[in-house]
C-alpha cells in the first residue's frame, strides 16, 4: 500500500461502504485486508508517530479507529486484538476533554466513544453510558449499559478469558453456557 496515511485516509476507508458493512460481522477476507494494509500504521501509531493527530477531531477518530477497531479485526482471536485497548481509552478522553466529539458527526461519535464500550474499567463504562445517552445514539447506549452490567457483574468481559489466558469462574462459565451470553 503505498497510500499517504492521514486522518482522512482511515476514516474514509472506515466509514467507506464496503467496509461499514462489515464492521459488526467481518469476515477473514476483510480482516486480512486490514491486517495486509494497516498493520504497518498501527505500529507506527504506537510509536508516536501520529502524535500530532490528537489536535484535531478528525485525528483523534482515525487514532481511536487504529487503536481501537483494526486489532479487533487484525487479531481476532488473539492477545493482541485488546493490547492498544488502553491508547484508545486515552485518545477518546482527550477528544471529549476538548469537545471534539462535537465536531464530528453521530456515525463518528459512535466510533469515538467505543473504546469506552469496550474497556474493562468501570468508570470508563459510566462514562460510555453517560455520553452515548448525551449524544442521543440509542441503539449504542443500549450496548453501552448491556456491556456495563457485564462489567459490573464480573469485572471483566468472561468472553476475552481464554484469549488472555485467564481463569474464568464457574459464574463466567455458566453465563458463558447461556443464552444471553454476549461473546464479543
Amino acid at each position: 500500500m503505498n497510500e499517504i496515511i492521514t486522518p482522512e485516509s482511515i476514516i474514509n476507508f472506515w466509514y467507506s461502504d464496503r467496509i461499514k458493512s462489515k464492521w459488526f460481522n467481518s469476515t477473514e477476507k476483510q480482516d486480512k485486508e486490514i491486517k495486509d494494509n494497516y498493520e504497518y500504521v498501527w505500529k507506527n501509531a504506537i510509536r508516536g508517530e501520529y502524535k500530532d493527530w490528537k489536535n484535531t477531531a478528525e485525528g483523534c477518530l482515525a487514532l481511536v479507529i487504529i487503536f481501537d477497531q483494526f486489532p479487533l479485526n487484525m487479531f481476532r482471536g488473539e492477545v493482541e486484538s485488546f493490547s492498544t485497548e488502553s491508547m484508545a481509552v486515552r485518545v477518546t478522553k482527550h477528544a471529549v476533554e476538548k469537545k471534539f466529539d462535537q465536531e464530528i458527526n453521530k456515525e463518528q461519535v459512535a466510533f469515538l466513544y467505543m473504546p469506552l464500550m469496550h474497556s474493562e474499567n468501570i468508570d470508563d463504562q459510566n462514562l460510555s453510558v453517560s455520553l452515548f445517552e448525551k449524544a442521543g445514539l440509542t441503539d449504542n447506549w443500549k450496548f453501552a449499559k448491556h456491556h456495563r452490567g457485564i462489567i459490573e457483574k464480573f469485572g471483566r468481559f468472561p468472553h476475552r478469558n481464554e484469549i488472555l489466558q485467564r481463569q474464568s469462574s464457574q459464574d463466567e462459565i455458566d453465563y458463558l453456557n447461556s443464552d444471553e451470553a454476549f461473546t464479543g
